[in-house]
């Protein structure tokens, strides 16, 4: 039992709410629109490039700006929903973010297109960062950590049938197809916010006092060193995978001189990778605790990486390459669902705060990241491996530190 310090009533802060399908499938869905708005017209880019007459530095900066919008979202609306509620937060955002990507769709210029991404981003944030909110909310423990795992197995898939699927729409309808297939996503998204998710964060439990207290909740959250550790380890091992994700195209065909079909495989054999470790989790979260089992995916991480790294430097070897990289990536079936779990559970009083600065973390490294990896050029494995290795060692750094001085 806790006392809600804004309130002064007495909390039962073990207590969870069942968790229905429908909200399930809703969050899981809340969960895929962005690996789905971020992966599916990368496909078109070349096409892009030609019809606004414009360089691939000018289209990928429309993905950028999203990463930013994504980023900014997060830490804007996590906040506000500790004040104002889950549900309000997701309908709003999700009926801006349908209006941008329609506006992407109708983009005259490149530079138009760059601004509604952006808005497209920060308000599609809404779905990312409340998604973890209305789980930390409604479920605890192990129960938690296999809603996140659901989660994480999500992500996995997302960014695999996203190509795919947009390659196809592409091809019928042209990029600007695209966005209308997403438009058509967050409006389902919308109509399942209304039909099936309740609000989760009760109004006893809300933050009150204006911008001062929602200062209040970040300077706690930020305060706490276990979330710090946690939330550190979560992002970290996202910046894993974003340096295996822009460096894996030039390393794979490049380097070891795979053709686009063997990538792609190998690409899905990696994705695959997270999903069954995803669902390991979930089926060993019943007896093992969340925070034994994102350790042995952080030693697992750093070790594949380090080994990463060896390769990298005395090879590479392509089957030594393809093994690594895959146990490393389904690593993050460990450290994900788990680091979230365990995050949020130490800012149970403001979820979504606590999620918000995770979610900008997670995509400020990536706008950081993706540059880092191409430093030595496209002909060599190791800035990829480094990055990897450096991500995953930080990220296991700030477990071990985060717990140890909280324990002091």
């Amino acid at each position: 039992m806790s006392v809600d310090t804004r309130s002064g009533d007495t909390v039962d802060s073990t207590a969870a709410r069942p968790v229905s399908p429908g909200v399930i499938a809703m969050l899981a869905l809340l969960a895929a629109v962005a690996p789905l708005s971020i992966d599916m017209y990368l496909p078109a880019f070349p096409r892009m490039a030609e019809e606004f007459g414009v360089s691939a530095s000018a289209i990928q900066l429309t993905l950028t700006t999203f990463l930013v919008g994504l980023a900014i979202g997060n830490l804007v609306i996590g906040p506000l929903s500790d004040r104002f509620g889950r549900r309000p937060l997701l309908l709003v955002g999700t009926f801006v973010s349908i209006i941008a990507t329609i506006l992407c769709a109708w983009s005259p210029t490149v530079e138009w297109l760059t601004v509604f991404r952006f808005v497209q981003g920060f308000t599609g944030a809404a779905g990312v960062v409340l998604s973890r909110a209305v789980i930390s909310d409604r479920a605890r423990g192990a129960a938690a950590a296999k809603l996140f795992s659901l989660l994480v197995l999500v992500n996995g898939v997302a960014p695999v049938i996203a190509p795919l699927l947009g390659g196809a729409v592409i091809g019928l309808t042209g990029w600007r197809g695209v966005f209308w297939v997403l438009a058509g996503v967050s409006v389902l998204m919308l109509v399942g916010v209304l039909a099936v998710l309740p609000e989760s964060h009760p109004a006893e439990l809300r933050s009150t006092g204006g911008l001062s207290a929602m200062i209040a909740d970040a300077r706690e959250v930020l305060s706490n060193k276990r979330f710090l550790g946690y939330g550190g380890a979560f992002a970290f091992g996202f910046g894993v995978m974003f340096a295996y994700i822009s460096a894996s195209p030039f390393v794979l065909q490049e380097v070891h001189g795979l053709s686009t079909t063997w990538y792609s495989i190998a690409f899905t054999a990696n994705a695959l990778g997270i999903v069954v470790a995803s669902g390991a989790n979930a089926k060993l979260v019943d007896r093992v605790r969340p925070e034994a089992l994102l350790r042995i995916g952080l030693v697992a991480m750093v070790a594949f990486s380090a080994l990463l790294v060896v390769d990298a430097v005395v090879g590479p070897y392509l089957w030594a390459t393809l093994v690594l990289l895959w146990f490393a990536v389904a690593s993050l079936g460990l450290v994900i669902a788990n680091a979230t779990t365990l995050a949020l559970g130490e800012a149970r009083r403001a979820a979504g705060t606590g999620s918000a600065v995770m979610g900008a973390a997670q995509f400020g490294l990536a706008a950081v990241i993706s540059p880092l990896v191409g430093l030595g050029g496209e002909g060599t494995a190791v800035p990829m491996a480094v990055t990897m290795l450096v991500s995953a060692i930080i990220g296991l750094g700030g477990v071990i530190f985060g717990t140890r001085s909280a324990a002091e």
